[in-house]
């Protein structure tokens, strides 16, 4: 993000809460304005084509309303990175500010969107290392090793997060640096310019709302979706096969469990996801959170205008 280029707004918050409805209204509001609002999403799953429905992606009408960025950019068969995610949300905001428009950013990864407000350094790529690494099965047995090589690193990598113990093992490995030594990381938070607007919702009503959600996907036709992925030549990658509700439906396809209790676990695993959120971006002191009673489009959008008149 450059100097030169006008800041972006951010929308923050847990899935479920209205974020992209939110943007939408927003950027639907502005149209014809001279600077036409473009929205920019933040998420790790929508990066991925054909994970539609179950990643709640900008429908093809929305996106020809208005302008979407850094959705649809690799095959769910390929492994994708922050660095690529980075790269890819920079060369989109300075496409938007060449073209005198406004960039929304609506996020739901927090590492994602840090990466690109705050300028994260990023450690190189070992894959080597991580193939050896991830051939062990035993977490808690990277995470002792992680504790020995990085001390530092574990105090904010909790044990039974797989993949990001693999990563700093990875980095620790492979560079020969510790993976802490890379800046600070996600724990520093400078003043860069950027408004960022968090949506709040009482934690009872949250769940409601997750679980009208997977109800609507599931009619929509999630489980089609995720057959199809299934059964393509080239099948999920290892991340993309981790997403909410992909990861239930495919041990239900693969007779591990019913549909009912499918649907259930992505209603708990969903919500608990949702905390993990909001625990990520609470930790943020520049967000200005604004509790919603009862329409997030009501209640939050002059709110968003304000800042990206």
């Amino acid at each position: 993000m450059t100097d030169q280029a006008r800041k972006p707004v951010v929308i923050v918050g847990p899935t479920a809460s209205g974020k992209s409805s939110v943007a939408m209204a927003v950027a639907q509001q502005q149209t014809n304005s001279q600077s036409p609002v473009h929205i920019v999403a933040v998420d790790a799953m929508q990066v991925y084509r054909d994970m539609n429905i179950g990643t709640a992606k900008p429908t093809l009408s929305d996106q020809n309303l208005v302008p979407h960025h850094c959705i649809d950019l690799v095959d769910s068969h390929e492994r994708f990175t922050v660095a690529e995610f980075k790269k890819s949300a920079t060369e989109a905001l300075s496409k938007i500010d060449k073209e005198n428009g406004r960039a929304l950013l609506v996020a739901g990864t927090g590492l994602y969107l840090t990466a690109v407000i705050d300028d994260l350094v990023l450690p190189g790529e070992f894959p080597e290392t991580r193939a050896t690494l991830e051939q062990e099965p035993n977490t808690a047995l990277l995470f002792d090793q992680l504790a020995q090589l990085d001390p530092i690193a574990i105090e904010k990598i909790e044990r039974s997060n797989r993949r990001r113990i693999i990563r700093a093992l990875e980095v620790c490995i492979g560079s020969g640096r510790a993976f802490s030594s890379f800046g600070p990381g996600t724990s520093a938070y400078p003043e860069n310019g950027v408004v960022q607007i968090g949506l709040r919702w009482n934690r009872d009503r949250l769940a409601q709302r997750v679980a009208d959600r997977v109800y609507a996907m599931m009619n929509e036709g999630l489980l089609s979706e995720v057959t199809a992925l299934r059964n393509s030549k080239d099948g999920l990658s290892r991340t993309a096969a981790q997403a909410l509700g992909y990861k239930e439906l495919l041990l239900h396809l693969d007779g591990k469990m019913s549909l009912d209790q499918a649907v259930e676990e992505t209603i708990i695993h969903t919500r608990q996801f949702a905390v993990r959120q909001e625990r990520w971006f609470r930790r943020d002191p520049r967000i200005k959170w604004v509790s919603i009673s009862e329409d997030p489009v009501a209640e939050i959008v002059p709110v968003v205008a304000k800042h990206l008149r």
